[in-house]
C-alpha cells in the first residue's frame, strides 16, 4: 500500500513535529541537541530549507521551516536518518530513534505563523521545564528577542509579520509571547484542516489544489 502524498510545494511552510519511540527521550545530552541542529544546518546547505523557528524538548520536536525549492522529506530524511544514525553508534542501539514518519502541517504564513511560533515557544514553560522561554536553551525564542545571531535561523519573517516596526519588532514580539504565561490559550494545530493545512477558507482551498495534482501526477 503506498504511502499518503505530503504536500510539497516551492515556498510552502510548515509545522513539523516528531515524537521518540513510545514517547522515550530522544535527546540525552547537550551534544545531542547541538547535534539535531547541526543536522538542520546541512539540510538547509543541501536542500535550501528555511528554519524559522524551533524547540526540542526531551522526548519531540517542533521545527516551523519554509521550503523555497520545496523537498521537504528529502530535508527531514536527511535530519532524522542522520541523526538516529549518530544516537545508534553512541549508545551501541539499533532500530528506530523517532516514532513513525514526522508530522508536517502546511502553514498560512499571513493568519497563523505568529500564533504558531508563539505556541511552539511556550513549549518548556507548559511542560514546567522552564519558567521562562528564554531560560530554555534548545529554543529558538532567545535569538527572537535579543541581539544574539544563529547561523541556521531566520527571525526575520516572524517578527516582520507581527510588528511592521523593525526597529521595536524584538520588544513586541517579546511581550506578545510572554502576556501568555499562565493563560489558557488554544493551540493553534486544533485549526487544522484535515490533520494537515492551518491556514483561512481560501488557504485551505489552494493547498488542495495543490494537492490534487500531485495526486494525478502521480497517477501518470
Amino acid at each position: 500500500m503506498a504511502r499518503p502524498l505530503r504536500i510539497e510545494y516551492k515556498g510552502a511552510v510548515y509545522h513539523v513535529t516528531g515524537r521518540g519511540n513510545e514517547r522515550r527521550k530522544t535527546y540525552f545530552t547537550p551534544a545531542d541537541y547541538q547535534k539535531f541542529i547541526e543536522y538542520i544546518k546541512t539540510a538547509r546547505d543541501r536542500y535550501g530549507i528555511i528554519l524559522h523557528a524551533y524547540v526540542l524538548m526531551s522526548n519531540h520536536y517542533h521545527l516551523i521551516i519554509e521550503t523555497p525549492d520545496a523537498g521537504l522529506s528529502k530535508a527531514m530524511h536527511h535530519i532524522i536518518s542522520g541523526y538516529t544514525m549518530y544516537i545508534n553508534k553512541k549508545k551501541k542501539r539499533s532500530g528506530h530513534l523517532f516514532q513513525g514518519r514526522f508530522k508536517s502541517i502546511v502553514v498560512e504564513k499571513d493568519s497563523y505563523l505568529v500564533e504558531l511560533s508563539r505556541y511552539i515557544h511556550l513549549n518548556p514553560v507548559r511542560a514546567k521545564m522552564a519558567e521562562k522561554p528564554e531560560d530554555y536553551p534548545y529554543s529558538s525564542y532567545p535569538y527572537y528577542i535579543t541581539k544574539k545571531k544563529s547561523d541556521i535561523l531566520s527571525t526575520g519573517l516572524i517578527l516582520s509579520l507581527h510588528s511592521g516596526d523593525r526597529k521595536d519588532s524584538k520588544r513586541r514580539y517579546r511581550d506578545y509571547v510572554e502576556s501568555a504565561i499562565g493563560e489558557e490559550i488554544e493551540s493553534p494545530c486544533k485549526k487544522v484542516y484535515g490533520g494537515m493545512i492551518l491556514g483561512r477558507n481560501p488557504f485551505i482551498k489552494e493547498v488542495l489544489k495543490k494537492l490534487k495534482r500531485q495526486y494525478l501526477q502521480r497517477d501518470d
